[in-house]
C-alpha cells in the first residue's frame, strides 16, 4: 500500500540521458535540496554510479546530491527503488523497450510515476495490465507529461471550463491548431515512432488500436473523428492546415481526459489537431509539405541521447491555439503558449512541473493510470503559468 515516508520525493529516471539532464537541471535552480520552499528531496537515478557522477559534476550539481543506482528492467532492484522514493520521473524510451516493468513495480507498490511517454498501443497495454494494481495501492501512473500532451490536453480542458462558466454547455466539437513552432522534436520521440511502426506493422492488432481514436478508452467508442493526415482549408480560421506530428498521440490522451472525467466534453465530442501553414497558394504548397514530411523516422534525425545546444532551446517556443463550438453555435477560443523548444526544454520543464504537482498540489487524486489534464487538471495549469514558462488565456473572438 501507499507509504509517503520514504528516503526521496522524486528519482528522475535517467538522470544521465539528454532530457533527463535538463529535468535535473531545472530541479537545481527551482527547487534545490534541503533549501527549496515545497521541502523537495529528489535524487538522480540511472544504471551506473560512475556516469551518474560524471553528470552530477558536468551540470554542477552540488557533490552530496543523491545517485541511486537501478536496472531498469529487473525487479529486485525496481522495488529496491519504489522502497526508497515517493514518485518515479522517467525519460528513458522508447517505454515499450525499457518502461514495462517501471509501471508494474510503480503500480503494484504504490508509488506515483510520471513519463514523456508518446506510445498509445504500449500505454493501452499499460492500462490493461497495471491499472487494477495502481488503484488497489494508491498508484499514481500519468503518461504523457511533456510536449505530448500537456498543452493540448490542458488546452481543452481550459476551453471547457471556459464554455461551461460562460454558456452551461460543453463544446462538442473543438480544433487544436498548431499555430507557431520553432524547435527540434527529441530523439528519444522519433526512436518511439520507429520503434511503434516496426511493432504494429508486424501485429494487425496493434495497428488497428494505433489507428483507433479511442484506443485510450477501453469500453467506450464515440463518435467519427477527423483523420487530419490531409491538407485542407480550414474555413473556421481562415487558413490551410497540413498535419501535425504529434496528433496521433494527443487526441488519444485529450479522449481519456473526456473519459476518465466522466465525459464532461460530452460523449458526441470530436476532436482534431492540425498546424496552421498560412493563407493563399504559400499556405496550401506548406500544408502539401507538411503532408509529404517523413523526417521524424528518418535515420539521419537526432538520436536518443542528443539535442539541442542551450541557445537553440532558449530561442525555440510555440503556440497554439484551441477553438471550441457547442451545438448552440457558441465559440470560445484559448491559446496556449510555451518560451523553450518544444521538445526539449519546455517538455523538462512540464515533467518536472508535472511531478511537483502530483506530490504537492493533487493529493485527493486516487491511484490509477490518469492523463495530466484528469489527475492534476486546473492545478497543473497553474503551476506551468508560474514556473514553466507556459501560458494559458482565453482570447477574443
Amino acid at each position: 500500500m501507499k507509504t509517503t515516508n520514504k528516503e526521496f520525493d522524486i528519482v528522475v529516471h535517467g538522470a544521465t540521458g539528454f532530457t533527463g539532464r535538463l529535468v535535473v537541471e531545472y530541479l537545481m535552480a527551482r527547487y534545490p535540496n534541503g533549501s527549496n520552499s515545497e521541502g523537495l528531496r529528489w535524487a538522480m537515478g540511472g544504471r551506473s554510479a560512475q556516469k551518474l557522477a560524471a553528470v552530477r559534476d558536468e551540470i554542477g550539481a552540488p557533490a552530496n546530491t543523491p545517485l541511486v543506482v537501478t536496472e531498469g528492467t529487473d525487479p529486485a532492484s525496481l522495488k529496491a527503488l519504489t522502497d526508497r522514493t515517493r514518485l518515479v520521473l522517467t525519460t528513458v524510451g522508447p517505454y515499450q523497450l525499457y518502461g514495462n516493468e517501471l509501471v508494474a513495480a510503480c503500480a503494484t507498490s504504490g508509488t506515483d510515476y510520471v513519463d514523456l511517454c508518446g506510445e498509445p498501443v504500449w500505454m493501452r497495454k499499460m492500462i490493461d495490465a497495471n491499472e487494477a494494481a495502481a488503484k488497489a495501492s494508491g498508484a499514481r501512473i500519468v503518461f504523457s507529461c511533456g510536449f505530448d500532451s500537456i498543452p493540448f490536453d490542458l488546452g481543452v480542458l481550459m476551453l471547457q471550463n471556459e464554455m461551461k462558466a460562460k454558456y452551461g454547455t460543453s463544446a462538442n466539437r473543438v480544433r487544436g491548431r498548431v499555430r507557431k513552432l520553432k524547435g527540434t522534436f527529441s530523439g528519444g520521440t522519433s526512436a518511439s515512432l520507429k520503434e511503434t511502426m516496426v511493432s504494429a506493422k508486424q501485429n494487425p492488432a496493434e495497428m488497428a488500436l494505433l489507428r483507433n481514436p479511442f484506443s485510450l478508452t477501453p469500453g467506450f467508442e464515440g463518435p467519427p473523428q477527423p483523420f487530419g493526415n490531409k491538407p485542407l482549408f480550414d474555413e473556421a480560421i481562415g487558413a490551410w492546415v497540413g498535419p501535425f506530428v504529434m496528433a496521433a498521440i494527443n487526441t488519444r490522451n485529450v479522449h481519456r481526459s473526456n473519459f476518465l472525467l466522466g465525459h464532461p466534453y460530452g460523449t458526441d465530442f470530436v476532436y482534431d489537431e492540425m498546424s496552421v501553414t498560412g493563407t493563399g497558394e504559400q499556405g496550401e504548397a506548406r500544408a502539401n509539405a507538411l503532408a509529404n514530411d517523413r523526417s521524424m523516422g528518418a535515420d539521419d534525425g537526432p538520436k536518443p541521447g542528443e539535442g539541442p545546444s542551450k541557445a537553440e532551446r532558449d530561442a525555440g517556443h510555440y503556440d497554439a491555439l484551441f477553438l471550441g463550438q457547442d451545438a448552440a453555435g457558441h465559440t470560445v477560443r484559448v491559446g496556449v503558449t510555451g518560451d523553450r523548444d518544444p521538445g526539449y526544454g519546455s517538455t523538462s520543464k512540464m515533467i518536472a512541473e508535472s511531478a511537483v504537482c502530483l506530490l504537492k498540489d493533487a493529493t485527493d487524486t486516487k491511484g490509477g493510470i490518469w492523463t495530466p489534464a484528469s489527475a492534476m487538471g486546473t492545478k497543473l495549469i497553474a503551476r506551468l503559468k508560474a514556473n514553466a514558462g507556459l501560458t494559458f488565456a482565453v482570447e477574443e473572438q
